[in-house]
């Protein structure tokens, strides 16, 4: 296959590594051009005391390890759009004017357009349309992301999420074996309701031979993701389970036709 250009669009540094590092170090194993486009630059993000330096502002050790991860997954340009994070659900910085949930979803949507247009990308990926797991950032990069794929004509648009059905049955099974210790409330099995249903997935990559970088690159965002962490304090095995594939909804896809690579039919 000749070499194409993947645009990934996020709303936050570390988003990313987590739901599509795996597609990313694939694509540039492969011969093709990665580019990342981060939406904000994670301001709002929680970080334990002590970790940042005297004076050290939180986007600016975000960003440091949005190139250093980026640099783990073979990508090629790192791109910011300069909106401000908005923060989660209902918090006040979601009404800030700079937010990226408050951006004119035209204004934001001609930025990213022009990065698709100068890259001549073939494929982007955003988020679907409750931005995975609701977040404002995250459902406003379905919008925008759609929107400028719709401005620049890229070829195909996929919407980043997960198969809930089959995590859920991955996590009720760790669970019965003793093995998924504590969680946080929203990734109880019993609670699930990330991603959406499997029937309406399109495209499920397998990035099993890339997890281990794909878990590097979560450890890159440590102001984010500790040692300690949900993700990875994970066995190698384990990690390998739960990340090794990545679904996607393509934009005018047929589940019943399904792919198993972003730059299928290209």
């Amino acid at each position: 296959m000749a070499a194409r250009t993947l645009v990934v669009f996020h709303a936050h540094p570390d988003d990313e590594a987590i739901a599509t590092g795996g597609c990313m170090a694939k694509a540039a194993r492969e011969g093709h051009r990665v580019v990342l486009v981060v939406a904000t630059r994670g301001e709002h993000g929680e970080v334990p005391d002590g970790y940042l330096e005297p004076g050290e502002p939180l986007w600016e050790r975000r960003v440091k390890e949005t190139h250093a991860a980026a640099e783990i997954l073979g990508v090629s340009r790192v791109e910011f759009l300069g909106y401000v994070d908005s923060g989660m659900v209902g918090t006040p910085e979601n009404d800030a004017p700079e937010s990226f949930w408050q951006a004119d979803v035209e204004e934001a949507a001609r930025r990213l357009a022009a990065v698709l247009a100068e890259e001549g990308a073939h494929v982007l990926t955003a988020y679907d349309e409750n931005g995975v797991y609701g977040h404002p950032d995250h459902i406003q990069v379905h919008r925008v992301g759609l929107r400028a794929a719709e401005m620049a004509g890229t070829p195909k648009v996929y919407m980043g999420t997960i198969d809930k059905d089959r995590v859920k049955a991955l996590m009720a099974a760790a669970q019965e074996a003793g093995e998924l210790g504590d969680v946080p409330g929203d990734l109880d099995p019993a609670e699930f309701e990330l991603g959406v249903p499997g029937e309406r997935i399109t495209t499920r990559v397998d990035v099993s031979e890339f997890t281990g970088l794909k878990r590097k690159a979560m450890a890159a965002h440590g102001s984010q993701i500790s040692d300690s962490s949900f993700f990875l304090a994970m066995r190698d095995e384990q990690f390998a389970v739960a990340f090794g594939q990545e679904e996607f909804i393509l934009c005018g896809g047929d589940p019943s036709r399904p792919e198993t690579d972003l730059f299928d039919g290209l």
